[in-house]
């Protein structure tokens, strides 16, 4: 016979009942309650202990101290538990709530067991926290198809949720790109084979014009600029295209364009050109010198579509690493626009990309902030709305929820939560999900690391779980401060042993 831990009190509703107990179950506790020949499942939400002897009305510790001595360490414990459904009738709330003094024991780990176990595609996250024999599967489908973000403060055991994903997803063939921010997951070990790692180097051909002109930094009121800007940008693209251009610098067959044009101008004999006019030639050239400078890296004309370079069944890491935010906001949207379209012209003429991926995007609040608009964002927010019916997935990743853009946020079906401290966060988080109570909101700042709350579409209930532990290589945790320090003080006594030799050697005196 199953534990009993309690009995309901009060008025019960459909949706939750309150409960009295002598023990101390566990937030997170799943328990049954067995009335009008059904069997239904809950999870206890919140838990208060009191004592009817020592009560709010004392005001002496003496007193407390006398009634301990007498009665001991006597006292009840109150909580509530949120239903979750007729176990027999696949978990479908029932229609009538439970008579107060209803038994409720604890959850039959047998039966939770199948309630977690996907029949055909289920991907293992962990166990759950209160029962550790009781392993729980999430719906592959569903997580990708109707999105994921995971959401953590640092430290919490986000690398290490997203690499039990990424792995779990590897078992099965999946496709996957990782938007690698500050090269992590680089040095992965996600098995033989399994990983091809890309750089951010995009062929200026692919590029939008207003694309390049963000990486120009010509902003939108400078119509002057954009006009000698697009003009040059046209010409020196028709002149590739054409053949009758070689080499490998696009921005100098631009610059070219741009220097030729001011040259004219200031040809005394030449039709005279408006100052303004060379003004602005003269603005874009500069700007464009800068961007070659620093953006000249990632621009290659010898560099193939990125959709080119994905490999079916890999994780497909581009490293983002070296560039700035504002050049990776570039790239990002670049990508992402190109897998979009390029899933729709497979389903529609079957040329484009064959193979349904999973989008990881690593700080998902830089490229989506909440009030600050980017390139990216509007990708995001676009896949988010339409990927589902294209087989594109996307996964947002933010150590900062409440910096993360809230619709695209709510547009995430599923969510995996770490531990979460600062209200603010917890509140931006709440706000994008329905599934998400006040109860278990409650005990995000209570969570151990890799502890999560997983909910949404991709799994039957609201869970506690202890994520699983990444066997492979992991290189986002925190590293060790205190190691390093005595390592660059071993390097340094190292350097200044070899320098005095060398000076001995010479015949001084160090």
């Amino acid at each position: 016979m199953r534990k009993i831990i309690g009995r309901c009190i009060g008025e019960t509703s459909l949706v939750n009942v309150s409960f009295i107990s002598k023990e101390m179950p566990r937030v997170g506790e799943y328990v049954t309650l067995n009335y009008d020949g059904k069997n239904v499942l809950g999870m206890i939400e919140s838990l208060v202990r009191g004592s009817v002897s020592i009560n709010d009305n004392i005001y002496d510790p003496l007193t407390i101290e006398k009634i301990k001595a007498i009665e001991g360490d006597d006292h009840y414990v109150r909580g509530s538990v949120k239903i979750l459904g007729d176990i027999n009738h696949d978990l479908r709330i029932p229609r009538t709530p439970a008579p107060p003094g209803t038994e409720i024991q604890v959850a039959d780990s047998e039966v939770l067991k199948k309630i977690f176990k996907v029949d055909k595609y289920g991907l293992k996250l962990g166990n759950l926290i209160t029962q550790e024999e009781v392993g729980i599967e999430v719906d592959i489908n569903k997580m990708v198809s109707r999105h994921l973000a995971v959401l953590a403060m640092t430290g919490a055991g986000k690398s290490n949720t997203v690499s039990v994903i990424v792995d779990g997803l590897l078992k099965v063939k999946g496709s996957v790109l990782i938007f690698d921010m500050h090269s992590e997951y680089m040095n992965t070990d996600f098995g033989q084979d399994k990983v091809n790692v890309m750089y951010p180097q995009i062929n200026p051909l692919y590029l939008s014009f207003g694309e390049i002109k963000k990486l120009a930094n010509i902003p939108p009121n400078a119509y002057v600029q954009e006009r000698y800007f697009l003009k040059a940008y046209k010409s020196a693209k028709n002149s590739l295209m054409q053949g009758s251009a070689t080499g490998n610098d696009f921005l100098a067959l631009i610059m070219n364009k741009l220097e030729g044009w001011l040259a004219e101008s200031e040809d005394p004999d030449a039709k005279s050109t408006n100052s303004a006019d060379k003004k602005s030639i003269a603005d874009v050239l500069n700007k464009l010198e800068h961007m070659k400078d620093k953006y000249g890296n990632i621009l290659s004309l010898e560099a193939k579509d990125i959709i080119d370079n994905l490999k079916v069944g890999k994780a497909n890491i581009l490293d983002l690493g070296p560039v700035d935010e504002f050049a990776s906001d570039v790239v990002v949207s670049h990508i992402l626009r190109n897998v979009l379209k390029s899933r729709k012209e497979f389903l529609r003429t079957g040329e484009g990309l064959a193979f349904p991926i999973f989008l990881i995007l690593e700080e998902a609040h830089i490229l989506a902030p909440q009030n600050r608009k980017t390139e990216s964002k509007l990708w995001i927010s676009r896949i988010a709305r339409e990927g589902r019916k294209f087989s594109v997935g996307l996964c947002l990743v933010s150590q900062s929820p409440k910096s993360l853009d809230s619709d695209a946020l709510s547009q995430a079906n599923n969510m995996i939560i770490l531990r979460l401290v600062e209200p603010t966060d917890q509140n931006h988080v709440q706000r994008a999900s329905e599934s998400l109570s006040d109860d278990l909101i409650a005990q995000l700042p209570s969570l151990n690391i890799g502890e999560a709350i997983i909910l949404g579409l991709m799994t039957r209930i609201p869970t506690l779980v202890k994520i699983d532990e990444f066997q492979g290589k992991v290189t986002g945790g925190d590293l060790n401060i205190v190691d390093e320090w005595a390592k660059s003080h071993e390097m340094e006594e190292k350097i200044l042993e070899e320098q005095k030799r060398e000076y001995e050697d010479l015949g001084g005196d160090y």
